[in-house]
């Protein structure tokens, strides 16, 4: 008698099996995801770091840049000038164009010389020394130059000013010098406002360069700014201190052919005629 055959029942579970897969694929997808944001957030945390301090501190030769941040932004490169700043994008070969450009190279090494000779004086906080749009400014401050409330400039500085005129001496560019107080009125017998004393700071700078250090007056200029041009709040004590000032700004090509005034056309004359004699 044949053996009855045994009816296997279809297994209805077994989507199951592909189910479970798929969840562990994507648990795997998420999970890698979420790896790489967490990368990401700390390399944006480092750049952000980085861009909030030089905005602060602004564009001062002491201003650096953290190496961790710089490879970041792709501007790192080995001692043989290999590495990604060789690369094009952010810190790559965009970056090197910016720093080649004229108005930057033109006074390159003067920035560099100054940096020098005046780290003392900028580690002091006696000085300041940035490269800007218009050129190199050399920011003096007043509680080292300047007795309060006079024009004098102190004789201890006179070294500090050989420098400067050292550096000036090195290139042919015009300076301008630019007088600043704070916001604090003054009205003395010699100075019926802070315009008078920034403009008077201005000339006492201007006459120690061309008197004792031999700098041309042909190349310099002077200016008062009183208090529209502050670089900090005038509400402290200490921004009150970094707005009294007396820039000399080493001026660029760039900045030559934007502040050039316009010289005038001679205005020609009719000869007067001859009145009939009455």
């Amino acid at each position: 008698m044949p053996r009855p055959k045994h009816v296997e029942h279809e297994n209805h579970e077994r989507w199951l099996v592909s189910y479970a897969d798929f969840i562990t694929l994507l648990f795997a997808f998420f999970v890698v995801m979420f790896a790489s944001s967490q990368t990401d957030k700390g390399k944006a945390k480092q750049v952000s770091e980085a861009v909030e301090k030089a905005l602060k501190e602004g564009s001062s030769v002491s201003t650096s840049i953290p190496p961790a941040v710089a490879k970041v932004l792709g501007g790192t490169v080995d001692d043989k000038g290999q590495g990604n700043a060789q690369m094009h994008g952010p810190g790559g070969a965009q970056k090197a164009a910016k720093e080649d450009r004229p108005e930057v190279m033109e006074l390159g090494i003067s920035l560099k010389m100054l940096s020098t000779q005046l780290a003392d004086e900028i580690k002091e906080g006696k000085v300041e020394v940035s490269m800007t749009p218009r050129g190199i400014v050399v920011s003096l401050k007043q509680a080292a130059f300047f007795p309060s409330g006079t024009d004098a400039v102190e004789p201890d500085t006179m070294s500090t000013i050989e420098k400067v005129a050292g550096a000036l001496r090195a290139v042919e560019n015009p300076v301008r010098i630019e007088g600043h107080t704070d916001s604090i009125p003054i009205h003395t017998a010699r100075f019926r406002s802070n315009w008078d004393l920034s403009a008077a700071r201005s000339i006492s700078i201007m006459e120690v360069l061309s008197n004792r250090f031999k700098i041309s007056q042909q190349r310099l200029a002077i200016a008062g700014y009183a208090d529209t041009v502050p670089v900090a709040d005038n509400d402290t004590p200490e921004g009150r201190a970094r707005n009294r000032r007396v820039d000399l700004v080493i001026l660029n090509s760039y900045a030559l052919a934007k502040t050039e005034p316009v010289r005038a056309n001679p205005v020609k004359t009719e000869p007067a005629k001859a009145q009939p004699a009455k």
